[in-house]
């Protein structure tokens, strides 16, 4: 198996309320991109990495992975489209085309292990396309206009993180039929249901958090003084 990794690093700080993107911002010193890339670089499974950026941090992110040990895996750095989906398929494009899998992952969840990456791709490599998941523990209920009007069966209902990883082939299909037909989906795999295939999950982890707002960047303060402690 042959697999690669994109990294969407395109979001800005918006939610964060600050100038810096929030995949530029440090957590311990380190950006938050960098604590993203380490596992995806010790990975024994990916043989490279596609970091997806916006125009104007491509350079600092150059400058970045310039100081980073790749561990002779090739990192390049491709400029994104408007929208998420976009960028992906900017992404997708900088895929060799003899690769295999494709491991799609957020720059802003830092969390991620490269033994959760490696399951990912193989799963994709046994079923085509697999996206990380979360049960919901709470309550979900269907409102309008300030009124409950359906409360959902949470059993049925599962948190989408990522990564999510597929067979190269099927993504490019997926993401090639979404732009013909002017489709945007919030994540890849809706691309991938949209053509009728099935995507597997796995199970994840409530560390694997998202960080888009100053709440996420302390939550995410605290769990890594955690592993800290543990490793000691």
């Amino acid at each position: 198996m042959r697999a690669y990794g994109i990294i969407t690093a395109g979001g800005s700080g918006r939610r964060m309320g600050t100038e810096v993107p929030k995949q530029l911002l440090k957590l311990n010193g380190i950006t938050l991109l960098e604590h993203t890339l380490k596992p995806f670089i010790l990975c024994p499974s990916i043989e490279g990495i596609v970091i997806v950026a916006g125009d104007t941090i491509v350079e600092h992110i150059n400058k970045i992975i310039q100081n980073i040990s790749d561990k002779g895996k090739s990192l390049i750095v491709v400029k994104g489209g408007l929208e998420r989906q976009d960028s992906v398929w900017n992404g997708l494009e900088a895929v060799p085309e003899d690769i295999d899998i494709v491991v799609i992952h957020d720059a802003v969840r830092p969390f991620i292990t490269a033994d959760l990456i490696t399951e990912c791709a193989q799963s994709a490599l046994n079923n085509g396309a697999v996206t990380v998941m979360r049960p919901i523990n709470e309550t979900v209920k269907v409102i309008s206009d300030n009124i409950v009007q359906e409360t959902l069966d949470r059993s049925k209902l599962w948190i989408t993180q990522t990564p999510q990883a597929f067979k190269r082939e099927l993504i490019i299909k997926a993401h090639k039929s979404a732009r013909t037909k002017k489709y945007t989906g919030t994540d890849d795999c809706m691309l991938v249901e949209l053509l009728g295939y099935p995507v597997h999950i796995i199970e994840g982890n409530d560390m694997n958090i998202k960080i888009t707002t100053p709440a996420d960047l302390k939550i995410a303060g605290a769990i890594l003084s955690m592993f800290k402690k543990m490793e000691d």
